[in-house]
């Protein structure tokens, strides 16, 4: 069956304002903001509605037809962009955008996959609550990616992993019949939790069209200091002092160079330099309570007062209101985009043991300047849960492509350092078409072995999101 025919069939479905099959409308589903992978594509599909999903994988399924899903294309691994070979169909879940129900009294809310995460935030504070997912894409970045590769964020420490947020699913199986999983109860002992199936497989088992989430109760006081300190271990050291001190109100523990602070003063607008004089490294650490009687001030002073007692803390600046709060994560967000402004950039989403960070940090810096002599290191992100994004720019003045094509090379050399301390190479961003190959290398045959019967069980084609992950 040729092409056109299957996309009148599939503008049967859906409508031909929903069948995109022009070269400008399917070019922004089609690259990743990195610019790693530049796919093609027949046509991309958005349907508006979970009926629309069903019928469009059930004619994909009787058709052999493979099907990328996608949502707000903020993924960094290359899972949702196309093969370049053009055979794959994009389906796209943006048209999926509406907010179901909102349960205040329950502290769970209902959404579809294209619910942009900004704007799922926004509902829950409309309704007095807290949804505590947040990214640096989260004005871009939609639910359902957010959940297919189980994304983590900065409030990971103290909410969990975008798996812990989620209380029931509603997916389209690869045949096209409609699991309907949205329950809301937070106890429910019935056998297998398939949900867990469809989180964090990248599409590859299911399409996720809604979800049911949990909400918290809203922060009535918030506090946030920027931290400078000399190195590493002087940041793990006064993590441990706010751990003890405020237990479950730690709510973010961001650990930075002072490199990536200053791309960040050069490269992203509404910045400033938060302490007189720079540091090595700095902490973003925040503290919040549902209380108006307790003072999380005078708790903040008394842990930065410890630390400073101990010659842990170089300085610090305290936050004096809101907005204050919002610049200094404005940096630490901020920290990843800018890095495309200093030229390329050698990525690895990598996890230690959280004691393993400091000398996890010395060795792989020694090794990749070694490696590439003049080579800048920008590593930061979430001490207090042991991810830390170790970018590394270009030297200056060097050729983006020649630094670009030691990609692998250097991924091997970091990727081994990480495996020495028992970590992860990939903390929260999956692992998509980048790091599919590195998966024989830190999963044991059973597991590789148990993934392959699980997919081969519910996509026997092999007709969602083909070639990632396995």
């Amino acid at each position: 069956m040729s092409e056109s025919m299957h996309a009148g069939n599939f503008t049967d479905l859906i409508g031909s304002a929903n069948v995109l099959t022009a070269p400008a409308d399917k070019a922004p589903y089609l690259v990743e903001w990195r610019d790693l992978y530049q796919g093609q594509t027949p046509m991309v599909l958005r349907p508006g509605s979970t009926a629309e999903v069903s019928a469009i994988i059930r004619y994909a399924n009787q058709n052999n037809l493979k099907i990328v899903p996608q949502g707000g294309n903020t993924g960094l691994v290359g899972g949702q962009i196309p093969q370049e070979t053009g055979q794959e169909i994009v389906l796209s879940l943006g048209r999926m955008n509406k907010v179901r129900q909102v349960d205040p009294e329950g502290f769970a809310i209902t959404v579809e996959a294209g619910v942009v995460l900004e704007t799922l935030q926004n509902e829950a504070e409309k309704a007095g609550r807290l949804f505590p997912l947040s990214l640096g894409a989260q004005g871009s970045c939609q639910i359902g990616g957010n959940i297919s590769t189980n994304a983590g964020g900065t409030s990971v420490l103290a909410y969990g992993n975008t798996r812990d947020l989620v209380l029931g699913l509603e997916v389209v199986l690869p045949n096209g019949e409609i699991w309907n999983g949205l329950r809301s109860l937070r106890k429910d002992n019935t056998g297998y939790d398939l949900k867990h199936l469809f989180i964090g497989a990248e599409g590859t088992l299911g399409i996720i069209t809604a979800a049911t989430l949990k909400l918290f109760p809203k922060p009535k006081k918030l506090e946030a200091a920027f931290v400078g300190l000399a190195d590493p271990a002087s940041a793990l050291r006064l993590f441990s002092i706010a751990r003890e001190q405020a237990g479950p109100l730690l709510t973010g523990f961001e650990l930075m160079p002072r490199i990536g602070v200053e791309f960040c003063l050069r490269h992203l607008e509404h910045t400033r330099d938060p302490l007189e004089a720079p540091h090595p490294w700095y902490v973003l650490m925040e503290i919040s309570s549902g209380s108006e009687v307790f003072e999380t001030r005078d708790l903040l002073e008394a842990i930065l007062g410890e630390a400073l007692e101990e010659g842990v803390v170089e300085d610090a600046a305290f936050a004096q209101n809101l907005q204050q709060v919002q610049d200094f994560w404005h940096i630490r967000h901020g920290m990843s985009e800018v890095q495309k402004a200093e030229g390329g950039s050698i990525k690895h989403d990598v996890s230690v043991p959280v004691a393993s960070i400091p000398a996890f940090l010395d060795k792989a810096m020694a090794a990749v300047e070694d490696f590439v002599p003049g080579c800048r290191p920008v590593p930061f992100g979430h001490l207090g849960d042991g991810n830390i994004h170790f970018n590394v720019s270009q030297p200056l003045d060097a050729d983006k492509q020649a630094y670009l094509d030691k990609w692998d090379a250097m991924n091997e050399i970091v990727h081994g350092i990480v495996l020495d301390f028992s970590g992860s190479i990939s903390a929260e961003h999956g692992i998509g078409r980048l790091k599919k190959d590195l998966l024989t290398k830190v999963k044991s045959p059973i597991e590789l072995e148990l993934m392959r019967q699980i997919k081969r069980t519910l996509d026997p084609k092999g007709l969602l999101n083909p070639g990632r992950i396995l």
